[in-house]
């Protein structure tokens, strides 16, 4: 294997990931003040729901932008067009240097965070989590190989924004609420499209280009073979979470409407 290290890319991934960095910190300041100033329910928290309404704060606008990279690069940019001649595996751009280097810098302030403050921001599962994540961002930046299909993983933190919401919802008391139903509502479409669907078609996408992947080196290789693999499992489990969570939402629902119609 050989590290993909030219004189651009020695000054792009540090800055890039401390662009990452710097902007988890002003947006968790920015959270917070804004947080404070345009909503009551706000400054009623406790310090640790404080310290994570603001996590999630910076956590939705790493989501969004990372999202919005990955779609335009996969599915608008023609950077991995099947018209092309060179090989997928092969392709990248500074784009996808930056995306990763940014997400480096999240996903590292993320984890320390959450390290921090072990388990109040999230339990082992958001260490497995972060740490594959972080895993195999790495080695796709260092290699320049595979950008296609970490950008396609990368994509499914789309539903991080549904997600954080959901939390805000339930810290402002809002549960009963019908903007929390259609929240509900969102975050199993969304899901299923970003974190089901998505990984289906990843997986094929594979299957018919296995000539390609395999001729990766063999760190890449079984990286692209089983982290994915583990993270669809992920999926999969907190899919079926949302599944019984929404079932248990519209029951509640449907209780209330009936008992309103009785009286």
């Amino acid at each position: 294997m050989e590290w993909n290290f030219g004189p651009e890319e020695q000054v792009l991934w540090p800055a890039s990931a401390l662009a990452g960095v710097l902007m988890c910190a002003a947006v968790y300041d920015i959270t917070r003040k804004v947080s404070s100033s345009c909503f009551k329910c706000y400054d009623g928290l406790s310090p640790m729901q404080k310290l994570e309404w603001n996590n999630r704060g910076f956590s939705t606008v790493h989501a969004l932008v990372a999202a919005a990279v990955s779609f335009y690069l996969v599915m608008i940019s023609g950077l991995f067009s099947e018209d092309v001649n060179d090989i997928i595996i092969d392709r990248k751009s500074w784009l996808s240097d930056s995306m990763f280097g940014v997400s480096i810098g999240y996903f590292f302030t993320d984890l320390a965070m959450i390290l921090w403050y072990f388990p109040s921001l999230g339990g082992k599962e958001f260490l497995l989590h972060h740490g594959l994540s972080m895993y195999a961002i790495c080695l796709a930046l260092f290699s320049g190989k595979a950008h296609m299909y970490i950008l396609m993983v990368l994509f499914t933190e789309a539903t991080t924004p549904i997600v954080n919401l959901r939390w805000y919802l339930d810290a402002a008391g809002q549960k009963t609420s019908n903007l929390y139903l259609y929240n509900g509502l969102a975050l199993f479409a969304g899901w299923l499209i970003a974190r089901i669907i998505l990984f289906v078609y990843f997986f094929t996408h594979i299957y018919f280009h296995y000539d390609q992947v395999k001729s990766i080196f063999a760190l890449g290789f079984y990286t692209i073979m089983t982290v994915p693999s583990t993270l669809a499992v992920m999926n999969v489990f907190w899919f079926w979470k949302i599944c019984r969570g929404l079932v248990r939402t519209l029951s509640k629902t449907k209780m209330h409407t009936a008992n309103g119609k009785t009286d």
